[in-house]
């Protein structure tokens, strides 16, 4: 093991979702024993930058960071490029000499071979669509909750989304893989997990049980999840409505799995999701919603406006039925055209002001809906059990089981000693935005 004082200093740059955050770890857990791990770019002699690139906002992100390293530091540094940006801007930042080196998202586990050839030599590494995670993270620094990647890719071929192209078909990790990573970070006193991938509600893993072969579902997974040790919390990232089936249901009364669920809808009117090639139906989903929120719990998904087509009517129906909606919490977004997608060659594009106005509705909506829920869980008296993560501006912060933020005033210092403890309490306010416990 190298000296630290010899040891060069390595800075991760991670953009975008859970998965890649994952990625991120993966690489740092492998190179530790070699390579100082730092958390500030600018006295890095390497950096690793994890892209994204679900939009073309994503896409300048990073370009935009990348220039703001060569110009605001006059130290030489390596920059690797990887991540889901590869695909749609690798060969064109390498080529123009705006990055060292370039590999594929799926060679992050040679990580430490490909930093001592780029030493060497500008490389291009390209990947491919068949491989499957194999390293145990051990911990994750600075973090209270972990994330455990359970599969890569995705099936589906909705008209919008690039993320099929980049991180190929859908493909599950090993059962004993997940179980052994979930019990080695618990080993290490993380208690939250939430389960992350492209698409997790097409787990599926051919098992073997006293010679009998059966498949494991995500449901299944889970039932083998809550049997670890040390699992307190288990959340779920986004799982696609025609993924959840009877089994499913079986777990809902599991109390370690969080009373919240993020099931994808992307739209609330029949003839838009057809545009979009989306799976499910609206009458359909309506009636999945209705029957999760009678298990008591919060519910919350995605929702695109200003995707080509979307006319007055067809928003003014989809508003409608958005209102119908048990929905706690909404990540509302407007569209924009990404290159290589169906969806980019539409005609009828809508304008940013009127897909803005149209947000804007949403979210004000959708707003009253999280108070209320709030609101009615205290006057019942419902207790909120709270995993403290962070403290900032003098409050204490971190998220209930039904995904809502809650913040504690520092007191003296006295309560100092809060992040990473679990608060169970009834003692609480219901703010706007958050809940404040008293």
């Amino acid at each position: 093991m190298n000296n630290i004082a010899n040891k060069k200093k390595v800075y991760i740059k991670t953009f975008g979702c859970r998965t890649n955050l994952v990625d991120s770890e993966i690489m740092s857990s492998l190179i530790i024993d070699d390579y100082e791990i730092i958390n500030n770019d600018k006295v890095a002699d390497i950096i690793i930058i994890n892209s994204c690139t679900v939009t073309n906002s994503a896409d300048y992100r990073a370009r935009a960071y990348i220039s703001s390293i060569t110009k605001n530091d006059s130290r030489e540094k390596q920059i690797l490029f990887t991540g889901c940006g590869v695909k749609s801007q690798g060969k064109k930042l390498f080529n123009e000499n705006k990055v060292h080196s370039v590999f594929e998202s799926s060679n992050k586990e040679r990580i430490s071979s490909i930093l001592k050839t780029t030493s060497q030599k500008r490389d291009f590494i390209e990947g491919d669509f068949a491989t499957t995670d194999k390293t145990i993270i051990h911990s994750y620094q600075n973090k209270t909750k972990a994330f455990v990647k359970i599969q890569e890719g995705c099936d589906f071929a909705c008209s919008y989304c690039i993320i099929p192209s980049v991180r190929g078909p859908s493909r599950s990790f090993e059962v004993e893989y997940i179980t052994k990573q979930i019990s080695t970070l618990a080993q290490n006193g993380h208690s939250e997990f939430v389960l992350t991938g492209t698409n997790i509600g097409s787990y599926t893993k051919a098992q073997k049980n006293k010679s009998k072969e059966y498949k494991t579902t995500l449901a299944g997974l889970c039932k083998e999840i809550f049997k670890i040790q040390g699992v307190k919390r288990l959340r779920l990232s986004s799982i696609e409505p025609t993924q959840i089936d009877d089994e499913f249901f079986e777990i809902l009364r599991e109390p370690q799995l969080a009373k919240y669920l993020h099931i994808a809808l992307q739209y609330t009117n029949s003839k838009m999701l057809k545009i979009m090639k989306r799976r499910s139906k609206v009458e359909q989903d309506l009636a999945l919603f209705e029957k999760i929120s009678e298990y008591g719990y919060a519910l919350g998904s995605d929702f695109i406006v200003g995707h080509p087509y979307e006319s007055q009517e067809i928003f003014d129906d989809a508003f409608k039925m958005l209102q119908k909606f048990p929905l706690t919490h909404l990540h509302t977004f407007c569209f924009s055209k990404r290159a290589n997608t169906p969806s980019a060659l539409m005609d009828e594009q809508v304008d940013k002001k009127t897909a803005s106005n149209r947000a804007a509705k949403i979210r004000e909506l959708i707003a009253k809906k999280n108070f209320d829920f709030r609101a009615k869980l205290k006057q019942n008296n419902k207790s909120i059990n709270v995993l403290v993560e962070s403290l900032k501006d003098e409050y204490y912060m971190g998220y209930d089981e039904y995904f809502n933020l809650s913040k504690i005033k520092q007191k003296d210092n006295k309560n100092n000693e809060l992040k990473g403890k679990w608060i169970d309490t009834t003692s609480y306010e219901v703010r706007n935005e958050f809940n404040e416990i008293i």
